[in-house]
């Protein structure tokens, strides 16, 4: 399969115009493209100066989150030394602009919400989705998510794939969409695929319970393939000996390969039942290891995490 993903591929430009995504604007044009435009979509105005040091660091990402969104927010901007007029008159209203960078929310004519100073990107970005939120809208992102997971709920992989795809592209660092994209990999056959993905993954995301729940289950599923070929054998020694420990680990990996869920759980609460301590709780931790696999809201997790919770609080 063709790589899909590619984290360097340039992204489409704001459209120029009055309908422009992001514009400076001055004095004049204030009511017109900040107060009127706000009763058809959320405005955020930065208020910025040359001289601001800060502004430096929040415009650019401001303007990727804002670019993101795809024309569902603008962005208007503000020099404040060239409008002062505008600024004490917004001053007087009890906006806080002696100080910049500040960005004001607009929305049905009105101020919906403000932040000072240069926040992170991921902190603008729930910045934004809060103010859609409260314009009854979202984030394209979320779009593009929901169809994927209806996709896949459909069994259709490789159209979930390509939704997955096109929304890391937009989002390198959308750990869901990461997620999902090695996920659908992994269920077309291309595992190694699949890990290259993971291992492009920025480094701020790397730990995050999405990418880390992928990656368990690729490493479940390479155990489970070796496991799978000796379930007769693990079987016939657990009738030999029902305190073969290890015998009853490797059978439920088995177990796990096949998607017998709910049966390698069992097997592992077994284990934990007849000896807790053995080989420094290797079923318990084996056992988290499908729950991160599996995910928190997998029904094999919640009935499982119920038995483990039986077994360590009796």
């Amino acid at each position: 399969m063709d790589t899909i993903f590619d984290p360097n591929r340039p992204q489409p430009a704001a459209p120029a115009g009055d309908a422009a995504i992001i514009k400076d604007s001055d004095s004049k044009s204030f009511m017109k493209d900040v107060v009127e435009a706000s009763r058809q979509v959320p405005v955020l105005v930065d208020f910025w100066a040359t001289w601001c040091g800060p502004c430096k660091q929040l415009t650019p990402a401001l303007e990727k989150v804002v670019t993101a969104a795809q024309g569902r927010v603008r962005l208007v901007k503000i020099d404040i030394d060239q409008n002062r007029a505008l600024v004490q008159q917004l001053s007087q209203m009890g906006l806080p602009l002696q100080s910049v960078p500040t960005v004001v929310a607009f929305w049905q004519g009105q101020i919906a919400d403000l932040f000072q100073g240069a926040l992170p990107e991921s902190e603008l970005k729930k910045f934004i989705e809060n103010l859609l939120k409260l314009a009854g809208g979202q984030m394209p992102s979320a779009d593009l998510l929901g169809e994927a997971k209806a996709a896949i709920e459909a069994g259709d992989h490789q159209g979930a794939l390509e939704l997955y795809a096109a929304l890391a592209q937009q989002e390198p660092e959308n750990a869901e969409a990461m997620a999902g994209l090695a996920r659908c990999l992994m269920a077309l056959g291309e595992e190694e695929q699949a890990l290259a993905v993971l291992d492009s993954v920025p480094e701020k995301i790397r730990a995050h319970a999405e990418i880390t729940s992928v990656r368990s289950a690729l490493e479940l599923a390479a155990e489970g393939r070796k496991a799978r070929e000796r379930t007769a054998e693990f079987e016939r020694r657990l009738a030999a000996d029902p305190d073969d420990h290890q015998a009853r680990i490797d059978l439920a990996v088995a177990l796990n390969a096949a998607e017998q869920r709910n049966e390698a759980a069992a097997a592992l609460l077994e284990a934990i039942r007849r000896d807790r301590a053995w080989n420094e709780e290797a079923a318990r931790k084996q056992l988290l290891k499908f729950f991160e696999a599996w995910g928190p809201m997998d029904p094999a997790t919640v009935k499982a995490r119920r038995g483990l919770s039986t077994l360590l609080f009796r």
